[in-house]
């Protein structure tokens, strides 16, 4: 079976989806290097606590493990959501040769959206940009996430309000 950017995209969404299932922004990353993966992630930043734990930033610091080198040519990322400034900064400096991501970042976007650094010809690395693979299902996963995540908060916001209700009744 000759592995496509639809198959790899299905596997960043598997990263997504394991941060999801602890709470974590659903945002995946898979790297692959002559159509083998060598690196997989997914979002910490509030597992950890640390803003720099994006899935992208995790993958390519697994792949220059695993590769003995920091430099990432050839090799194409795979991401559930458009790179942010931080992880664009990141995939021209390890010099990923293709970025293909899922959903756009209205908010952070950096791969096209808000601007475009990964094609910015002012650096001396430029990637190659596919975006909108399996655009719909990264987006779901994370517009479904969030929706979760406001409702979530509105039922504690309720119950504080209740709560509080009820200690000024006694």
């Amino acid at each position: 079976m000759k592995k496509n950017d639809e198959y790899y995209m299905n596997l960043a969404l598997e990263e997504a989806i394991k941060a999801k299932e602890i709470g974590e922004v659903p945002i995946g990353a898979v790297i692959v290097l002559n159509g083998e993966v060598i690196a997989s992630a997914y979002n910490l930043r509030e597992t950890t606590q640390n803003a720099v734990t994006h899935a992208e930033l995790l993958a390519i610091q697994e792949a220059c493990q695993k590769l003995g080198t920091w430099r990432l040519e050839g090799a194409e990322l795979y991401v559930t959501l458009e790179p942010c400034p931080m992880c664009s900064g990141a995939i021209i400096l390890s010099r990923v040769g293709r970025v293909i991501y899922g959903a756009k970042d209205p908010k952070a976007g950096c791969a096209g959206t808000l601007m475009n650094l990964l094609e910015d010809e002012r650096f001396n690395h430029q990637c190659e940009v596919c975006s909108g693979v399996l655009e719909q299902e990264c987006g779901q996963v994370l517009s479904h996430f969030f929706k979760q995540l406001r409702a979530r908060k509105k039922a504690e916001k309720i119950k504080k309000r209740e709560l509080g209700q009820k200690e000024q009744l006694e």
